[in-house]
């Protein structure tokens, strides 16, 4: 080892950027793609019949990862200016990503993988890469004083294979030396994307080449950590023993060398190499079944930088880094995809704190359901800590006045978008209920408009709850639904029905609860005892528990508004007890008079919980009789029930602030 790379040899912790806070605490550089990733598992990429889509490429996993756990990150790459590119960026800032260091390619296409799982060892994949955005980078699209703004850099491998985007990563990673960052490298061999095995050898995880070696050991010395799994370290270290490909590799640079050793974990070495890998550092490592190993590196190298990057602030050591990553890693080998398996930092906490229950981690109900409270958001966004609904999903009611049609009643709720849209005005906080079966013009319409949108599914008035004819008897019309919409249930249900009403009644709940979670679609329970029985300030909390009890974990909750505090405490009480994580309630309004709604929601308000409302009739009611009987014209329609709606809002906003007042 020379002189000046063994006095850089040491814990890989060293002090850096010390001097002060950083708005990012890591850019990522490099690949970004979609993943379509086959829905079948066990058969071959031929016979894939769907696909499910996801974000992708190494250094655009490991931001989303990363940021998963609580750290401040950004990534450099490019995207397509088209469909496929807006996804990334989207999702990207789903995902809490910084999007400023992408670029936008209006010549190239975004890359795509497709993958597939065969079984626990062929993971078959094909890139579609050829002259991608990604690969468009330059060092003019290096930004130095964004670079600076970060604590660390980390490069991936692929973007060293191409002399354009070599230059713009080597560029990064020069501007964070000199402003005293860390930079770490995975070096995420792919061999025919180095153009040393062909296009369907995507699974191939090593082949040897000296050329690929040289140019991998130029870039070296530039790293203070570098990560791979022992063929990757064969690569970059021109050897096929493991322990002499990390001497040849130590003896150019100083760096952490975290070799990646499958089942038998990893291990951390911060000087010399020794003779064994044993004798480096290691971490507790997890028993998992596996999976899916795709995306399992870049998940390993999310846990393993947030702990590499926590230690300067007084955090963790190299064996309790890589227990992260080793945590990290397992999720996502237990999981379908690459970034919608990694853990979220609470997640990651629940799992450390509640131990291992069973290898196959996806079939692990209360670690699924934390993984999906804490990780919802990155699926359709939406700032959605008030939710304002103006509710028109009523199908029965509007069939039941005076000139209906099918054609005019999905004309009528085209206009109540239209005076939802004109209350909201681009702001966040506002949602409708739209139905399928008369309002799916203004349905499909609404998508995309910003906007929180439930769906209705329940056949209006059943009891036993039956569904909309449209969901199919095995509810595989879900599907079909768009990602943002949530499957909203109304049950006229209580307590002391009888048992087998009460069987009958959960039976369907649990089915359908079931059936939106498999299709990462968030879900609203709506309960209504009031018109089977009669209520005390028991009676819903009592009803909440029993859906809960049955392994039922609605987003959201939509209750009756109640007469009392004690009502909505007992209400708040029963929800929190079993899932902390709840989206929250929102307050529905059987028809009320005005007056009647201000009361209610000035007592709901007082529960930070109950984050708005969702009133149908008292909106929409009259103005929908006098448009059927032509007794007004659309805009006439639009703007007393956009005023209407308003009036609302204001009402339920002035609530809040007096609650909130009254709470201080």
């Amino acid at each position: 080892m020379s002189e000046v790379f063994a006095a850089k040899v040491g814990t890989g912790f060293a002090s850096a950027n010390t001097s002060g806070e950083h708005e990012l605490d890591l850019i990522t550089i490099g690949r970004s793609s979609v993943d379509l990733y086959g829905a079948q598992v066990g058969g071959r990429l031929e016979d894939m019949g769907s696909f499910d889509k996801y974000i992708g490429g190494s250094p655009t996993n490991i931001a989303c990862g990363t940021a998963r756990l609580g750290l401040k990150s950004a990534v450099i790459t490019g995207v397509g200016d088209e469909h496929m590119g807006r996804f990334i960026t989207e999702q990207l800032a789903r995902e809490g990503v910084s999007t400023e260091g992408v670029k936008v390619d209006p010549e190239r296409l975004t890359a795509l993988v497709l993958l597939g799982i065969r079984d626990q060892e062929q993971f078959p994949l094909i890139f579609y890469r050829e002259n991608c955005a990604d690969m468009g980078l330059t060092e003019d699209d290096i930004d130095p004083d964004f670079i600076r703004r970060a604590r660390a850099v980390v490069a991936t491998g692929t973007h060293l294979s191409n002399p354009k985007v070599e230059a713009a990563t080597l560029k990064a990673l020069e501007i964070a030396r000199a402003a005293g960052a860390r930079c770490a490298l995975d070096i995420d061999y792919r061999p025919n994307l180095w153009g040393v095995a062909g296009h369907g050898a995507g699974e191939r995880r090593f082949v040897e080449s000296a050329a690929v070696t040289a140019k991998l050991q130029e870039s070296l010395p530039l790293f203070d950590l570098i990560v791979g799994t022992e063929e990757e370290f064969h690569i970059a270290g021109g050897s096929t023993d493991t322990v002499a490909a990390l001497r040849a590799v130590r003896a150019v640079s100083g760096a952490t060398l975290v070799c990646k050793r499958g089942a038998a974990g990893a291990v951390a070495f911060t000087g010399a190499i020794p003779d064994s890998l044993d004798e480096g550092e290691t971490g507790p490592g997890f028993p998992i079944e596996v999976f899916n190993v795709l995306g399992a590196g870049d998940g390993f190298m999310s846990g393993l930088l947030k702990g590499w990057l926590d230690f300067e602030k007084g955090g963790e050591d190299w064996p309790t880094a890589l227990k992260y990553a080793n945590a990290c890693g397992a999720f996502a080998v237990s999981r379908h995809g690459c970034t919608p398996a990694y853990p979220s930092w609470d997640e990651l906490q629940f799992f450390f704190d509640r131990g291992l229950q069973r290898p196959d981690l996806r079939n692990d109900a209360a670690l699924e359901q934390v993984h999906w409270a804490t990780t919802r958001s990155s699926r359709s966004g939406g700032d959605w800590s008030q939710v304002k609904t103006f509710a028109f999903d009523h199908r029965l009611q509007l069939e039941e006045m005076d000139g209906y049609t099918l054609e005019k009643g999905g004309r009528f709720k085209e206009l109540c978008l239209e005076a939802a849209l004109r209350v909201q005005a681009g702001r966040p906080g506002y949602g409708i209920l739209c139905d399928n079966r008369i309002g799916r013009a203004a349905l499909h319409r609404a998508s995309g408009s910003g906007l929180w949108i439930g769906r209705p599914t329940e056949l209006p008035g059943s009891r036993p709850i039956a569904f909309e004819p449209e969901l199919g008897a095995d509810l595989g019309q879900f599907r079909e639904w768009a990602r943002e919409n949530v499957v909203k249930l109304l049950v006229f249900c209580h307590p002391d029905d009888a048992a087998d009403t009460m069987a009958a009644q959960v039976g369907q709940v649990t089915r359908l609860f079931t059936a939106a979670r498999r299709n990462g679609l968030e879900f609203l329970l709506e309960l209504i005892p009031s018109k089977v029985g009669p209520v005390d300030d028991e009676t819903s909390a009592r009803l909440i528990q029993r859906f809960y009890d049955a392994g039922v974990f609605p987003d959201w909750w939509k209750l009756e508004p109640f007469r009392t505090e004690a009502a909505w405490a007992n209400a708040v009480a029963a929800i929190t007890r079993n899932d902390p994580r709840s989206r929250g309630i929102v307050v529905l309004g059987l028809d009320a008079p005005e007056e009647a709604l201000a009361e209610s929601f000035a007592l709901a308000a007082k529960q930070p919980l109950v984050k708005g409302f969702a009133v149908g009739r008292t909106i929409f009611g009259p103005a929908a009789r006098r448009w059927l009987a032509g007794e007004i014209t659309d805009a006439e329609a639009v703007a007393e029930m956009a005023e209407n709606y308003s009036r609302l809002c204001t009402i339920w906003d002035k609530a809040r602030a007096r609650a909130m007042e009254e709470a201080t």
